[in-house]
């Protein structure tokens, strides 16, 4: 009998997961599998949950958010444990498993894990730290971090979108230097992401971004007049502003690594929704990194 271990966050998303968990070890134990269940808690080191992690387990299912998947994730690439991961999704956002096409319905999130075979693709590493979808600073990105886990499930999305406008309304630029083989800039911006998947907070901002090319996609929306902002805002609505002709409003590119820096101490970092570390930041693509089953890249 194959063993499975079960790793999932009894908050996320709207706490519904707690009533799933029978259907989920049913399909399992169904398809015979062997279920390790572990539940994470705030108060317990995340390492436990993957301390007993060897070759006699198949893989590891984590049912959460983006920040659950995350955190699991640095957990096993500071431990070297490589061993395929399904996931099922159930946060708030789920940026990372919607754009790798993941079921959102257990049972059959389940059957796609066990019927397939693991894929590489690609993480990002910031300083010492490892993120699966996206690392980013100034406007909009500690909206997550500013919403508690009560409005989370009480709103969902929405309450994501609220302190989204509550940040429009103070609009700021922050001066920054980025550094990479490919491009330099020095200047003013709004927004500034590091994408290895493709959206945040739901919207594709990142569309040109593949989990498996190597590389990481760099998109910063230039400081502007607000005349100039609103077809950028368009733009980004209609996912067209990757396509732009000019790099005046916003500049796009690939690269392996980038180095950013900001003197400024008010701005801040984020990393999959979590707060990031200090300027200066060394991001890096690690390409390959982890086993995903239930994909279809």
């Amino acid at each position: 009998m194959k063993k499975v271990k079960f790793i999932y966050n009894p908050n996320s998303g709207e706490k519904k997961i707690a009533s799933r968990l029978d259907d989920i070890i049913r399909v399992y134990q169904k398809n015979g599998y062997y279920v390790i269940p572990y539940r994470l808690d705030y108060d317990i080191p995340a390492y436990i949950s993957i301390c007993d992690i060897d070759d006699s387990y198949d893989h590891i299912v984590i049912c959460g958010g983006d920040g659950t998947i995350d955190l699991i994730v640095n957990e096993l690439k500071k431990r070297d444990i490589n061993i395929p991961i399904g996931i099922i999704p159930s946060g708030t956002a789920n940026d990372f498993a919607n754009a790798l096409g993941l079921s959102f319905e257990p049972e059959e999130a389940i059957k796609n894990i066990i019927s397939s075979k693991s894929k590489k693709i690609d993480i990002g590493k910031v300083n010492n730290k490892y993120f699966i979808n996206v690392a980013s600073s100034g406007m909009f990105t500690d909206v997550s971090q500013k919403i508690n886990t009560h409005m989370k499930n009480s709103f969902g999305r929405i309450g994501y979108y609220i302190k989204g406008i509550e940040e429009a309304l103070s609009m700021r630029e922050f001066n920054v230097t980025v550094t990479s083989d490919e491009v330099s800039y020095s200047g003013n911006m709004y927004l500034l992401l590091v994408f290895n998947g493709k959206t945040a907070g739901n919207i594709n901002l990142a569309y040109k971004s593949e989990f498996d090319d190597g590389y990481l996609d760099v998109i910063i929306f230039k400081g502007m007049p607000i005349p100039k902002s609103i077809p950028v805002f368009i733009g980004v609505l209609k996912g067209e502003h990757l396509d732009f002709d000019t790099d005046d409003e916003i500049l796009y590119f690939k690269t392996k690594k980038l180095v950013i820096d900001c003197d400024e101490s008010d701005l801040g970092t984020d990393i999959d929704g979590e707060k990031g570390p200090s300027f200066p930041l060394c991001i890096e693509c690690i390409e390959g990194a982890i086993e995903v089953l239930g994909i279809d890249l």
